[in-house]
């Protein structure tokens, strides 16, 4: 099996797919690994280290497109700048892609489309199930840790005031009040490193036992009156909830944001588009110099106001609406995905092939598209396909 590993082509991404030792790991196992020029660099990971571990080093992306058997990559297909192709056109029938493709985005449609139309098999990362047997290859989730931390030190670059309470010549300085909407993996990250920062600390999940894990952090939890059977879905996840209740949601939130200096957004249902929970009007009630910072914004954002990659200032608040936070801690989230690529590949590899079980729970769940069609039921869902 031709593995490739290409450098990511959005902008300002720093990670990689693949780490010298994975690579060593793949061609130990019987598989060629071939690998773009400089794709480490970012995170401090050499050509020569990753030829060390027995990869090929390639000048030109579009041999490896060629070659391989199967693409590893962080980020979506992109247009490729540089060789004035779509990554998605770059690629051909048969060929496999895992990624975090986020195909139930509306931003991504077309691209998961193209992968289809291609008879590419796409695989997303950010389907892959919350159960025992798929932790090690949940890269999800080691994202979601990196998103949690690094979210929390950018609203603290961006806020005009301290942190902690402070105390100086000139007296006390209170400190800000952070608020986590959905306390999920990132969520929790981000809480603790907020406490850690010494905020005031404030949660809110339409999930009971999600509130409960933020009340063991010392956070005050708003109670956001969505009914159990309403709110919970299948594996303990977060349900896609009736407008109704997403209304209740949005009006309990209101008597609250305004007096929130940081809201950290990351309520996210597997395999669908986030809920908008914050309208632009609510924006406009909250404190001059505030800070939103909307992880979820690579599934559509949970605040109205969001735009997708850029860092915005509306009704004096600042809207950070970053799409690759986890890159900005390069070394860390490149290790830590670069193993759960290779756990993945190694549950779906057999006899130096890939086979993909579909009565295998996870497989179900990360299929994109396969034999011309489009298969995610979210996307479909998404896309208004029956």
């Amino acid at each position: 099996m031709i593995i490739g590993v290409l450098k990511e082509i959005m902008h300002n991404e720093r990670r990689v797919s693949a780490i010298p030792e994975t690579v060593k790991k793949f061609t130990d196992e019987g598989s060629l690994v071939l690998v773009e020029k400089g794709a480490g660099s970012g995170a401090f990971f050499t050509d020569a280290q990753y030829k060390e571990a027995g990869a090929q080093i390639v000048d030109d992306p579009s041999e490896i497109f060629d070659r391989a058997d199967v693409i590893l990559k962080v980020k979506e297909p992109l247009f490729n700048e540089a060789k004035n192709k779509h990554e998605a056109d770059m690629m051909h029938k048969g060929q496999y892609i895992i990624t975090f493709i986020h195909p139930a985005s509306p931003v991504n449609h077309k691209m998961v489309q193209k992968l289809a139309e291609n008879g590419v098999t796409s695989l997303t990362l950010d389907g892959i199930p919350r159960i025992s047997g798929a932790q090690n290859m949940d890269a999800l989730t080691s994202m979601s840790t990196c998103a949690g931390y690094e979210g929390i030190v950018i609203a603290a670059n961006h806020l005009p005031k301290f942190m902690p309470q402070i105390f100086c010549a000139a007296g006390m300085i209170k400190p800000v009040n952070t608020m986590i909407i959905g306390v999920g993996v990132a969520g929790l990250q981000a809480l603790a490193t907020a406490k850690r920062l010494g905020s005031v600390l404030y949660a809110a999940d339409i999930r009971p036992d999600a509130s409960e894990q933020a009340k063991s952090l010392g956070a005050k939890t708003v109670d956001l009156g969505v009914p159990r059977e309403v709110a919970i879905g299948s594996g303990g996840y977060a349900n896609q909830i009736p407008e109704k209740w997403l209304n209740h949601e949005r009006d309990v939130l209101k008597g609250v944001i305004g007096d929130m200096d940081i809201l950290f957004l990351s309520a996210l249902v597997p395999g669908k588009i986030a809920p908008v929970i914050i309208t632009d009007e609510m924006v406009k009630s909250m404190r001059p110099g505030s800070v939103i910072v909307d992880i979820s914004i690579d599934q559509g954002g949970n605040c109205e106001s969001t735009k997708p990659g850029e860092i915005d200032v509306k009704h004096g608040v600042t809207i950070v609406g970053i799409k690759n936070i986890p890159g900005m801690l390069p070394t860390s989230s490149t290790w830590m995905f670069a193993n759960n690529m290779y756990n993945l590949m190694k549950h779906i590899t057999k006899d130096g092939k890939i086979v993909l079980d579909m009565n295998d729970q996870i497989v179900k769940s990360i299929l994109v598209t396969v034999d011309g069609k489009l298969v995610h039921e979210g996307t479909k869902e998404a896309m208004g396909i029956k």
